[in-house]
């Protein structure tokens, strides 16, 4: 069957999703029409193809250990000069993204994998452009908001052509968190009571 080249993401819903790849696009990032806009938890992995349905099955049980959380991205941020990157911070829900991944590249689990920098969740707009470009994205987002309940995340697949598809949805669990005596859960996040 071969390799293929698989991401687990939260995607940033509509119409925020849009505007921010319509804006990588202007900034002049040619790769922005082949990637959702999305927060990682697994980047970009080569596995077999046999293993999806061990990685699906994973995925699932990791899905079904969360709770839906608020997601709130506000301003920019840069790894630059480390990576050539630019993106929205994630200043609530980070904490939640976080235990995720962890839980999707745990060392049980068919995709455990180290990552090449420390993990920080974020919405690239911008990547591997010339610096003044660079320095626009960052300047004309700066005053950027968007907020949204965060309910699963999805499982992509890289094509032959570059562009990212996504394979399956996952949806959090729904069964209400027991209560919190010591102030730790093992489960994910949920949102507050409002």
């Amino acid at each position: 069957m071969g390799t293929v080249t698989i991401g687990v993401s939260i995607a940033v819903p509509e119409p925020h999703g849009s505007l921010l790849q319509e804006r990588r696009t202007g900034f002049g990032d040619a790769a922005a029409h082949g990637i959702p806009t999305h927060i990682t938890l697994l980047p970009p992995t080569e596995v077999e193809g046999g293993d999806l349905t061990a990685i699906e099955a994973h995925l699932e049980e990791v899905a079904s250990g969360g709770r839906p959380f608020a997601m709130r991205l506000s301003g920019t941020g840069t790894f630059r000069p480390l990576s050539p990157v630019v993106f929205v911070q994630v200043v609530e829900g980070a904490e939640a993204c976080t235990w995720l991944q962890k839980q999707v590249r745990d060392a049980s689990g068919p995709v455990s994998r180290e990552l090449q920098f420390p993990y920080h969740p974020h919405v690239t707009v911008a990547h591997g452009i010339d610096e003044e470009s660079m320095d626009r994205a960052f300047a004309e987002l700066a005053e950027y908001e968007a907020a949204w309940a965060c309910t699963g995340f999805a499982l992509y697949e890289q094509g032959a052509d570059g562009v990212w598809r996504k394979l399956r949805d996952f949806a959090f669990g729904t069964s209400a968190l027991p209560a919190q005596t010591s102030g730790r859960t093992t489960r994910g996040p949920r949102l507050p009571a409002s």
